[in-house]
Formats: C-alpha cells, structure tokens, sequence
C-alpha cells in the first residue's frame, strides 16, 4: 500500500510539472506575440489568408474551423504549439512586406529636418534684403517704371532703389480689387512721384515707359510667369513697345510645374460679384446673353518676360529650368513633367 500510494504521488507531480511547463511556454509565447500576430490571430484573418484557404483531402473538401467552435477546441488542443508558431510566423512574413529602408535607423534625421527648416526660415526673413540689394543695378535716374496692382516685393524693391535713384513710378489701378491705389499712397509717401491710371490706359502709356515690373505669384519650369489677373496685358503691351519686362520673385515661387494646357488649366475663376452687382445679374438679359469670367491670375510666357530678379541673383526665363536641379530633386519634379 506504502508502495503504491508513494508511485500515486509521484504520478501527481510529474504531470502538475508538465501542466506548468506547458502553460509558462504558453504565456511566455502570448507575451511575445506582437500586435500584428494578435490581429492575425483574429477567425476573420485566419480564414481569409492563403495559408487558411481552402484543402482537399480524398475527394473531400474542408474549411478552416473558427478558432472559438468547440469543435476547433477539441481538435486543436493538442496543437497549441504548432498554432501559435503559425501565427509568429505568419506575423513576420507580413512585416517583412515593407522595403528594407522602413527599418534603418536614422538617429540624425530629426536634427536634418530641423536645419532645413531652419534654412528655410532665414531665405524667407532674408528674402527682401537680397532683393532690394540689387534695385541699383535696375532701375536708373530719370526712368519712368510701370508696375500693375499692389505688390510687397516691388514696394520694397522700388522704395530701395528711391534712396540712391529719383525716378517716376505709374502704378496700373489692378481692377476690380484696386490694389494700386493703396500701392499709390504707399509708394507717394515715401517721396516717389506716382501716377495712378486705369488698366485700360496700359496701351496708351506704354511708349514712355522704361521698364515694366511685374510681382509673381508663381514661377514655372519653363520660365513662365503667374502673375495677377491683368498682367498678361501689360506683358503683351510691353512686347509690342520694346519695353523690358522684369519679374521680381523669391526663389520659393519656383515651382516644377509645365503649362502643358495652356492658360486656362492655371487658372482660379471666382465669382463675378466683385465686377458686376448681383442685382444687375438678375436681369433677365444679363442673364442669358453674357457670361461672366472673373480670373484671379493669368498666365505669361517666357518669351514675354526678359529678366526675373530673385533673392539669389538675376536670371533669364532660360535659365528657370536649371534652377530646378537646385531646389528641388529631381524625384520630385520629374513627376510634373
């Protein structure tokens, strides 16, 4: 009886040892699962994988059983090992569908980001300063310049070049936000004889200008020019009269965009309320005979434009495209193309 009680108890404990090595590996194995084989682990992935598709064995076909049936838990209880290294394994094949430079380590890339920014912010500051260092060099004593709307830049530019130059500045209204009356006042009060006429005079008054100065608000890869609506009729004007045009931009403007489809692709339309008023469009003429086209900005070829001052130096349309391999990389902008 001694005997077999002691052989009972031995039994015992060799299997409670076994049941506790067991479920430690099991919970040594769970905490190692990451979150992707936890998601995996889940019947709706199991069942939709390649690896859960669907088996033939003698002429007959079987589904993967859902991992809460009782079925599947009595089946696989002697499994729980395999399982759970199907589920790792499956895991790591699922990260390792990213490209090898999603795991390189980049400890410097933080402080790379932040000097470009900073970069950034210093050109922005700077960016007037630089321009205006070189008004001397464009604009001469008893010159007559024509500029169009209101502009920060050629405000700047043009009160810069008033403290070594006297010269006479027309400022073209830029109907119907009437930016150039407000240039008008800015440019008068810093002692600079000023002229404000209607866009349409433009034309007129042409053939006793010296230089045209236009702002950008964008600079093409082509060396073209989107300036504010108007513009493109001053440019056109200045052609016909031998006028040098030149476009005063910081390099920041400078995009790697291509006007494959002409003007109208580049252009913003708003609303034509700011031209005529809506109670005049409720006639019913008015409203069904004319249509209305309020663009924000047109588009000036290169071969209209002479010279583009920036923040780095003075540069013709031609040479726009070379800039692009400066700023830009050219996994950026080849896609524009």
């Amino acid at each position: 009886e001694h005997l077999a009680q002691s052989f009972k108890d031995k039994a015992s404990l060799k299997s409670s040892t076994t049941t506790a090595a067991s479920t430690a590996a099991a919970t040594a194995i769970s905490r190692n699962l990451s979150l992707a084989s936890m998601l995996w682990a889940h019947p709706q992935h199991l069942t939709n994988t390649k690896s859960s598709s669907t088996s033939t064995t003698g002429g007959t076909t079987t589904r993967p059983k859902r991992s809460n049936s009782v079925s599947s838990v009595d089946s696989s209880s002697n499994n729980s090992h395999s399982a759970a290294n199907d589920t790792l394994t499956m895991a790591s094949h699922e990260e390792n569908n990213f490209p090898p430079s999603f795991y390189a380590s980049r400890p410097h890339f933080r402080a790379t980001v932040m000097e470009a920014i900073q970069e950034i912010i210093i050109d922005l500051e700077a960016l007037k300063d630089n321009i205006d260092e070189q008004a001397s060099s464009h604009i001469h004593a008893g010159e007559v310049v024509l500029t169009y709307s209101r502009s920060k830049t050629v405000d700047s530019f043009l009160k810069a070049a008033a403290k070594k130059r006297k010269f006479s500045v027309i400022v073209c209204e830029g109907a119907p936000h009437f930016g150039g009356h407000a240039m008008a006042k800015s440019l008068a009060d810093e002692g600079i004889d000023t002229t404000v006429i209607h866009d349409s005079a433009a034309f007129a008054i042409m053939a006793r200008v010296n230089k045209v100065l236009l702002p950008a608000h964008g600079v093409l890869a082509n060396g073209g020019l989107i300036a504010p609506s108007g513009s493109h009729m001053l440019a056109l004007a200045a052609a016909h009269n031998s006028v040098p045009l030149v476009c005063l931009t910081g390099m920041f403007k400078l995009c790697p965009m291509y006007p494959h489809e002409g003007q109208d692709t580049l252009q913003d339309l708003v609303s034509p309320s700011s031209v005529v008023d809506y109670v005049e469009l409720s006639d019913q003429v008015m409203a069904s005979d004319v249509e209305f086209v309020n663009p924000v900005h047109d588009y000036i070829p290169p071969q209209l434009i002479n010279l583009y001052v920036t923040n780095i130096g003075a540069f013709q349309p031609s040479y726009i495209y070379r800039l692009l391999a400066e700023y830009y990389h050219s996994d950026d902008w080849e896609s524009f193309e």
